[in-house]
């Protein structure tokens, strides 16, 4: 997809996510909303390699998703690009679903690890890094993080053997946007100056604004190239992206809209949606 292509995209999928979440009357809105368009350009902007026919394809590229409850997002970008019908994603948090408040690897097609737990999937990738490596495949890990999941001392351990084995086959995206669930980052618990933490464990940085398609896939490869370090993404993104009442606003980390508040996130993104027709 070409760059006008893929922010249609995003705001489509944003558009599937209120309406499946508005549908649950359950699920996270603030961080799928505002991990979108790093979804957009991970599943239709040529970043991953996958095959919705055959999700366990040996070739593909593997995402996991540490921060798990932003799993509403990854369902979107799952049934867009084909893994699962798109009129399942009703199905969210109900008896019996594929599609569960937190991503479970042997139900979901396209979804790579439980998570739920944060602060363990990056270990998890790390482990998957570590274990196509030693067989000898060239083929790539992503992990998404949240910034507040960085708080779990088990996200550092994970870095100091990422460096030490030198897993350039791993890209670590962090979301950075300020907020999880008690608060701003800062004030529950200071992660700054966090590219200084990370490159002193031995990690090659970058930097980019998450909102924006053309800057995270630019970054995105950049990162892809270094060799010899694994990668990290501090990519700075607005919680609850698209939907004025949403933005920038922590209360929003774990709750659905309102039949109401869903019609009004509905009539913002169409307003932006129609810019592209």
């Amino acid at each position: 997809m070409k760059k006008k292509e893929l922010k249609k995209k995003a705001v489509e999928m944003r558009i599937d996510l209120i309406k499946m979440l508005a549908h649950a009357k359950s699920g996270h809105s603030g961080s799928p909303l505002g991990t979108a368009d790093m979804f957009t350009a991970l599943y239709f902007g040529g970043l991953m390699k996958y095959d919705p026919e055959n999700p366990q394809w040996e070739e593909r590229d593997r995402f996991v998703l540490s921060n798990g409850h932003v799993c509403p997002i990854l369902y979107v970008a799952l049934a867009n690009a084909g893994f699962f019908p798109v009129e399942e994603l009703k199905t969210l948090r109900q008896i019996g679903t594929r599609l569960q408040g937190h991503p479970h690897r042997l139900d979901t097609p396209g979804v790579e690890v439980s998570a739920g737990s944060l602060g363990q999937g990056i270990s998890v990738a790390v482990g998957m890094a570590m274990g196509l490596k030693s067989d000898g495949n060239p083929n790539n890990v992503i992990c998404m993080m949240g910034d507040g999941e960085l708080e779990e001392g088990s996200c550092w351990e994970a870095f100091m053997i990422a460096s030490r084995y030198k897993l350039d086959n791993l890209t670590v995206i962090i979301d950075r946007n300020f907020l999880q669930i008690d608060g701003r980052t800062e004030d529950v618990s200071c992660l700054e100056r966090l590219g200084g933490k990370l490159k002193a464990f031995g990690l090659e940085v970058f930097r980019c604004d998450g909102n924006n398609i053309g800057d995270f896939i630019e970054t995105f490869n950049k990162a892809g190239d270094v060799k010899g370090k694994t990668s990290v993404i501090i990519a700075r993104t607005i919680m609850g992206k698209g939907v004025s009442f949403m933005e920038d606003n922590h209360e929003w980390h774990g709750k659905p809209p309102n039949k109401e508040q869903a019609e009004i996130a509905l009539g913002e993104l169409n307003m932006v949606l129609a810019k592209y027709k």
